[in-house]
């Protein structure tokens, strides 16, 4: 596949919890930092203060010494059962998506390429990430470590 797309990626997990509590873990945005590897947590701007369509809020990362922000802007907020928002930044799209699974939830978090990555992010991820397809597969390894942390913030609480 070439640098200048994005692998579609997704990873799920069942979660023994109503969609709804899940729902709340996962929209919000600046606690994020505590179930991603990568992301350190968001605040909603522009105004916005939730999960609506058009909703834009920014996101901050870090990687070893690697910091950066990203705005991103929901495009799916259907309450209980899927949250979805796109990074310009780097052409993703990052969905949830909640069914209902007896008493509990199945989660399964995707993302897929909106448009091809942009040149910034590309050059961004070879000198400060180890490269493109190396830091791919962390947000693969990411996803999964995310939905783990998910899993014990929530059947926890």
């Amino acid at each position: 596949m070439p640098a200048s797309t994005n692998p579609d990626d997704s990873a799920s997990i069942e979660i023994a919890a109503p969609p709804t509590r899940v729902w709340d873990v996962i929209v919000d945005v600046a606690g994020m930092g505590r179930l991603s590897p990568e992301c350190t947590g968001g605040s909603w701007i522009d105004g916005a203060t939730g999960p609506v369509v058009g909703a834009r809020f920014k996101g901050t990362n870090r990687r070893g010494w690697a910091k950066w922000s990203t705005t991103n802007t929901v495009v799916v907020a259907t309450e209980p059962s899927e949250f979805a928002f796109e990074t310009k930044d780097s052409g993703t799209r990052w969905r949830y998506r909640i069914d209902a699974v007896g008493d509990g939830s199945r989660v399964t978090e995707s993302r897929e390429a909106f448009t091809a990555r942009p040149l910034l992010a590309r050059i961004y991820s070879r000198v400060a990430l180890g490269g493109v397809e190396e830091h791919d597969e962390e947000m693969r390894a990411g996803m999964r470590a995310t939905l783990e942390r998910l899993k014990a913030v929530v059947e926890g609480s």
